[in-house]
């Protein structure tokens, strides 16, 4: 086989099982797009209503309500933040020392350590039926700010060492309520797959001299065939070893560490990204799309962690309508993670999407 004919052949991922690097993990998933040639002539839904309650008393999020154990929320006009009632990670815990045994065989098979740490709620809006797509950039700004802030105090505490901020939208994601916002876990140790996408960017640094996520969105940018929009200082791509079937990354364009490192203008640039992927997200099946969603960063330790690249992950379930998902299962669990739709058709069908939020389209409002 000719270079030339291995090259047409490597670049046509369409017909053929294979499997791609994550260059951030080290692992890989594996792509039978043959399988489904055709897999969106499924069902089509009319588009789902959206929250219409903009005040809900029985919401524990919203303004003037009370929470768990008495404690009322304030008349916050924009943001609120506070600290989680049902903390998965408390400031103080027990040493656990050596787990005692009489099998020294044992020591490396039950093991266990405490971890301390601090859980943070910041609710986007006071407004209870709004989400990132139905909010100003200009509101959504003002959450970005709050994850600065919050990044660096939490980090500023000697006993944490990373910040992980991240949103869960939709029941089927665990949210168990609408009301939009977020979470922080502020962990003593680096968790897993931060420490993966962190070892992997160290190697490719000392490797190349430059950096991972630079580099590889270079490639992106000059290829386009999955990067979903553009703005001045973010790019917002379907990676390609995606494995969930809308899976998407932003990052920024420039060399930034973590969140804190940006400017007003890379701040505002962000909110943009954020604003347009959210409504390309509700408008691919006019339904309020759940995700899974959060940040990877530095670790807040002072440490010299010139090798990471600051990015959002997107971890959407829906694979063909509002109502079906992905699902985990079988080889996935037991194997391999797999997907039979490739990065790029899922990139063009993003990319192809309005941002004009379905809702307001269908009532005539051309708000962009």
């Amino acid at each position: 086989m000719s270079e030339t004919d291995r090259y047409n052949v490597c670049m046509n991922f369409q017909n053929f099982s294979h499997t791609r690097y994550n260059p951030l993990t080290g692992e890989n998933v594996l792509v039978s797009p043959h399988r489904t040639k055709r897999p969106w002539q499924g069902k089509v839904e009319e588009p789902q209503p959206l929250e219409t309650i903009s005040y809900d008393p029985g919401c524990y999020l919203c303004p003037g309500n009370e929470r768990a154990g008495g404690k009322k929320n304030p008349e916050y006009t924009d943001t609120f933040v506070f600290d989680n009632d049902f903390a998965a990670l408390l400031p103080a815990v027990p040493d656990l020392g050596d787990m005692p045994s009489a099998n020294p065989k044992a020591e490396d098979l039950f093991r266990a350590e405490g971890e301390r740490g601090k859980c943070r709620v910041i609710c986007f809006s006071p407004k209870h039926n709004v989400t990132l797509a139905l909010m100003d950039p200009e509101a959504i700004e003002k959450v970005i700010h709050v994850w600065i802030e919050e990044y660096k105090n939490l980090g500023n505490q000697d006993f944490i060492r990373y910040v992980q901020i991240f949103e869960n939208r939709g029941a089927v994601m665990g949210c168990s309520n609408p009301h939009p916002h977020c979470q922080i876990w502020a962990n003593e140790h680096i968790p897993v797959l931060p420490g993966k996408e962190q070892a992997y960017q160290r190697r490719h640094y000392e490797k190349h001299g430059s950096c991972l996520l630079c580099d590889y969105l270079s490639e992106e940018i000059s290829r386009g065939d999955r990067i979903v929009f553009e703005n001045a200082h973010f790019a917002a791509l379907v990676p390609f070893w995606a494995v969930w079937p809308f899976e998407t990354m932003v990052l920024p364009k420039d060399h930034l560490r973590s969140i804190d490192e940006m400017n007003s203008s890379q701040a505002r640039g962000l909110a943009d990204a954020l604003h347009r992927m959210s409504i390309r997200f509700d408008n691919l099946f006019s339904a309020s799309f759940p995700y899974s969603m959060g940040i990877h960063q530095q670790p807040a330790d002072n440490g010299s962690h010139d090798s990471w690249h600051f990015h959002i992950h997107y971890y959407p379930p829906l694979l063909r309508s509002a109502a079906v998902r992905k699902f985990m299962v079988g080889y996935e669990l037991l194997a391999n993670p797999q997907r039979d739709i490739t990065a790029e058709k899922s990139a063009k069908m993003l990319r192809d999407c309005s941002e004009i939020h379905y809702s307001e389209k269908n009532k005539g409002d051309l708000r962009g």
